[in-house]
């Protein structure tokens, strides 16, 4: 079952929120919170493309605050396989019935040669890249801390849990291996 909740900081509320997410005046912190259980099927939040590596009923929480002039991205997943590393990255399009479906991944600065693998453009501080490696109880969490806030016309859309660590060599910059789950997060 997904659970999507929206928190707004009371200073806030207090400078004037019109709509959680939106200002009357200046932009202040932002924070959105998104809590699924992986299933078989898209639209429920969060789907898995490899039960094997990230089992039905395993969870994740990933949150997003921006601040500061820029965005912190947070996962925390739960139930999947012990004393692994997986690569995660926030993508630009939707969770889909197939992993590709979610599209490449978000960046600030836009690689005009897409797939992406050119690592002055894949990279941590162009994308959202959040690569961890589980505890022996099948938990892990990673953030990635940005200097830049997303544009309000083009936020990314998911969060993809990749198959393996996302490689940062030339050529293969960017690549993490098969897309093994995907996570819709209102960024």
């Amino acid at each position: 079952m997904r659970r999507r909740v929206l928190v707004c900081s009371l200073l806030v509320l207090v400078a004037g929120l019109t709509a959680c997410g939106g200002t009357a005046g200046a932009a202040g912190p932002r924070q959105v919170r998104t809590d699924v259980q992986f299933g078989s099927q898209p639209g429920s939040g969060g789907v898995t493309y490899d039960p094997g590596l990230v089992p039905v009923g395993a969870g994740a929480v990933v949150t997003t605050t921006t601040r500061d002039g820029g965005e912190v991205v947070t996962l925390a997943l739960r139930g999947v396989l012990p004393n692994r590393r997986y690569g995660a990255h926030a993508h630009a399009k939707p969770c889909g019935a197939k992993g590709d479906a979610a599209g490449p991944h978000f960046q600030f600065d836009v690689d005009p040669v897409q797939p992406s693998v050119d690592p002055r453009y894949a990279n941590a501080q162009n994308e959202v890249w959040l690569d961890l490696t589980t505890d022996n109880g099948g938990s892990g969490t990673a953030t990635a801390t940005m200097r830049k806030v997303f544009p309000a016309d083009r936020r990314p859309a998911s969060v993809i849990v990749h198959a393996m660590p996302t490689s940062t060599e030339p050529g293969k910059a960017g690549t993490a291996g098969a897309r093994a789950a995907c996570i819709d997060v209102p960024f």
